[in-house]
């Protein structure tokens, strides 16, 4: 069937074809060119005249090695691969292995799978692309299942976490857990819970002046240090120590000093300072405190009221009284970790407006109350319950409780509703997460003893181009993306739009599965990101049938066109049936 070569045209090699017939199956094929060593090439075009082979790598050791820069003699004999030589591009046909995960079916090669190494795949950040309607869905669940198949040995130290934007992997989840040792957790944002459900929650204890910035949409980098003062606030105000009700004492004394001494009309310091001890009081000044001087008492609220030349009546007693606080240095403060809540934020965030000098100043007031008003907004409206955490937990054994069962064994899948929260809450809470599990990691003296798998669906509606950098001075998927792979954080990008989804996170994805699309501003990212991928390659993507996939990256020998499996069962992500909806009595 090949002949002579008759030319080489950069690496596209010109074979005889022999039969002098249009061979077309063939297209796709590989052959091996034996020469000093073993070429490979791949069939790219035939008609009755010559085959054009592409080379894509050679075999040295009887081990196959992509890439190659050096060319065949023209008498080198040309000949189809052997199965055992195919099995060293295209992956181990041996599935049962645990090492060896079933992605699909050869869409050249009849009956041959194609499998990856776990460790080559899992252990780097991945993508999978596609338009919608293309299989992306279905073949993410397929992966999943295929991960904890039947005949092989399961994974049981995993910890897999979806975010779901549209929960529709739930369905394509529940009979993983039917294996031995094996458990899945279910989280969602309703309230109306499902049967074995449970709603996503974080405490509030574990948010760190940054997470606060995001979850209270910050713009201003220069108010970080208020957060972090009311992070230091929160847990002085929760404490019973001496030394804690002295601070919290000096904060209000230092407050109302501002405010008589502000040059307000007396009407104005009396309204504003009653309002103000109304809010914020504690055993030692209050409104009912009583401020002595020979012969006579006042309460602090009487010292407030005006006299008959229009002055307060006794504001120089006040003054006098609060000056006996003196100055307390916060960093000399000690305080056990505890919980709180956000109302306990909230209370500890109003004294650091107050200790900020807010209230005396009209700019860093206005700027300070958008981020009050934002966190009121938040505790009394339906977010709340995603913080709503009873009982104090370290951070390290809040992860570790995530993937544990209630029977106190691991959880290797963990999958996160977020179907009915809006965008840009879903975004934070998601970034929240990342950002904990991250420190987490980061942390633990055995480097990646505990790996974490984070996929997130719709990507590109969580991980963008986002502001983050200018207000905490980094986006926490872009510093996953660089530095997690050595402590065990590996992102997963499921998403349909490349445009629209952070360039750094997917510049340091290793491994990509792309499903159909047809974009031609996607297809420009696809070709940028593809080094070693012809164009062909990339313009069959526009035309994959549902389902096809091409795969290539670190993982892949070779980029392959892969089938993957109907997954059983089903993710919920098959279009509505019209017919059946609109013709159903």
């Amino acid at each position: 069937m090949f002949g002579k070569i008759l030319k080489i045209e950069d690496k596209t090699i010109h074979v005889d074809n022999l039969k002098k017939e249009s061979l077309t199956s063939y297209i796709g094929y590989h052959v091996v060119f034996e020469d000093r060593i073993k070429l490979v090439g791949e069939i790219t075009f035939v008609n009755e005249q010559e085959f054009q082979i592409t080379l894509v790598g050679f075999f040295a050791n009887d081990k196959f090695a992509s890439g190659v820069d050096i060319f065949p003699s023209s008498k080198a004999n040309c000949r189809l691969v052997y199965k055992n030589e195919l099995e060293q591009i295209i992956g181990n046909q041996n599935i049962t292995l645990p090492q060896n995960l079933l992605l699909g079916q050869s869409s050249v090669y009849d009956g041959f799978n194609i499998s990856v190494n776990v460790n080559d795949f899992f252990s780097n950040h991945f993508a999978v692309i596609g338009n919608t309607g293309s299989g992306k869905s279905c073949g993410v669940s397929r992966i999943l299942q295929n991960i904890f198949a039947d005949n092989k040995k399961n994974p049981i130290n995993s910890h897999i976490i979806i975010f779901d934007a549209y929960g529709e992997y739930r369905s394509a989840l529940t009979n993983i857990d039917t294996h031995p040792g094996i458990n899945v957790k279910f989280y969602t944002s309703e309230t109306n819970l499902k049967e074995n459900d449970e709603i996503i929650k974080i405490p509030p204890y574990l948010l760190d002046a940054d997470d606060l910035a995001l979850l209270l949409n910050l713009k201003d980098p220069d108010l970080l240090t208020t957060l972090e003062k009311t992070l230091a606030y929160v847990y002085i105000f929760k404490s019973n120590d001496e030394i804690c009700k002295k601070y919290k004492n000096d904060i209000i004394a230092k407050g109302l000093l501002d405010m008589l001494s502000s040059g307000k009309s007396a009407q104005q310091i009396r309204d504003q300072a009653l309002a103000f001890l109304s809010k914020y009081n504690t055993e030692d000044i209050n409104l009912e405190t009583t401020i002595s001087q020979p012969g006579y008492n006042r309460t602090m609220r009487q010292c407030f009221n005006i006299d008959s030349q229009g002055k307060l009546l006794a504001v120089e007693l006040v003054m006098e009284y609060l000056k006996q606080y003196s100055d307390i240095n916060i960093e000399q403060i000690t305080v056990t970790p505890t919980e709180y809540s956000l109302d306990d934020l909230y209370y500890a965030l109003e004294f650091a407006i107050v200790s900020e000098g807010g209230l005396n100043n009209p700019g860093i007031y206005e700027k300070l109350n958008k981020v009050k008003t934002q966190l009121h907004s938040i505790i009394n409206g339906e977010q709340k319950k995603f913080f709503d955490y009873n009982g104090f937990v370290s951070r390290d054994n809040f992860i570790r409780n995530l993937f544990m069962s209630p029977n106190g064994e691991n959880v290797q899948i963990i999958d996160v509703d977020f179907n009915g929260v809006d965008d840009r809450f879903g975004k934070t809470i998601i970034k929240i997460f990342c950002k904990i599990f991250y420190r987490f990691v980061t942390s633990i003296e055995d480097r990646g003893s505990f790996p974490i798998n984070v996929v997130v669906e719709e990507a590109h509606r969580y991980i963008q181009r986002d502001t983050d950098i200018d207000v905490i001075g980094y986006n926490i998927f872009d510093r996953i993306s660089k530095e997690g792979r050595k402590y065990g954080l590996i992102l997963g990008l499921i998403t349909q739009r490349l445009s629209e989804l952070s360039a750094t996170a997917l510049s340091q994805c290793s491994n990509f599965i792309i499903f159909r699309m047809y974009y031609p501003e996607d297809i420009k990212i696809i070709s940028s990101i593809a080094s070693n991928v012809t164009m062909d390659a990339i313009e069959k993507v526009k035309s994959l049938r549902p389902g096809s996939a091409l795969l290539f990256g670190t993982a892949f020998k070779i980029p392959l066109i892969t089938q993957f499996e109907i997954p059983n069962p089903m993710p919920k992500s098959t279009n509505v049936d019209i017919i059946n909806k609109w013709y159903n009595d």
